[in-house]
């Protein structure tokens, strides 16, 4: 779960179980939906965290959640379905914030492919911070089956979107090494910050980091 990304929307909505999604639902009806989805969300959030996905229950999900064990399979389909939520919730968090960074800082006249480079790793950094409690779920080898090779697909679409940022021809090896190890020292930095003591200590990591990634982005020559 690494990676710059240049704009959001690359995930498909969260459908019902009649492919029907929100749109088109009555509004009141839309955001009871909504309301459903994200309690669901949190309580599984809190038992994943707590039990791992293994060994959660949906029963516990859904008495925390304080909805019928019916309508989490009705949202999601079962646990699996809450854990690629979860998953989705959060890319696409990170995917907004940091296109809104890049799109402040081309605003202001920046253009420098570095410059934009680093600032979009900020943003994404800050936002695993903020989010280092779901952060740290999804970096566990405890998901469900299927989840490690959909996680590389995505990792892989990162370091392509990232050396289009980085104006990197992929079609040479050293560029495609260069922009995977800038990827990498992303997604390792990201899971360190779910383990800091606090926001010093955090903020202490993305400098570091951002540092290193100025000079590590430097094509060589």
């Amino acid at each position: 779960m690494s990676g710059i990304v240049e704009s959001a929307g690359t995930g498909a909505a969260h459908q019902l179980p009649d492919g029907q999604g929100g749109m088109g639902l009555p509004e009141g009806h839309a955001g009871q939906n909504r309301t459903v989805r994200s309690a669901l969300l949190d309580a599984a959030l809190e038992v994943f965290t707590e039990r791992g996905y293994t060994d959660a229950g949906l029963s516990e999900i859904a008495a925390r959640s304080g909805i019928a064990v019916g309508s989490l399979f009705q949202h999601y389909g079962g646990k699996r379905g809450l854990y690629l939520a979860l998953w989705e919730e959060f890319r696409e968090e990170q995917e907004r914030r940091t296109a809104a960074t890049l799109a402040s800082e081309r605003s202001r006249g920046v253009d420098d492919p570095i410059a934009l480079f680093v600032a979009g790793a900020g943003a994404y950094l800050e936002g695993a911070w903020d989010n280092r409690r779901l952060g740290r779920l999804l970096v566990e080898d405890d998901g469900p089956a299927g989840f490690d090779a959909l996680r590389r697909q995505w990792d892989r679409a990162w370091v392509r979107r990232n050396a289009r940022l980085l104006e990197v021809d992929e079609r040479r090896r050293a560029g495609r090494v260069r922009v995977s190890v800038l990827t990498t020292v992303i997604g390792g930095a990201a899971r360190e910050l779910g383990d800091c003591r606090d926001e010093t200590e955090a903020r202490e990591i993305m400098d570091e980091v951002c540092g290193i990634l100025i000079h590590l982005s430097a094509p060589p020559g």
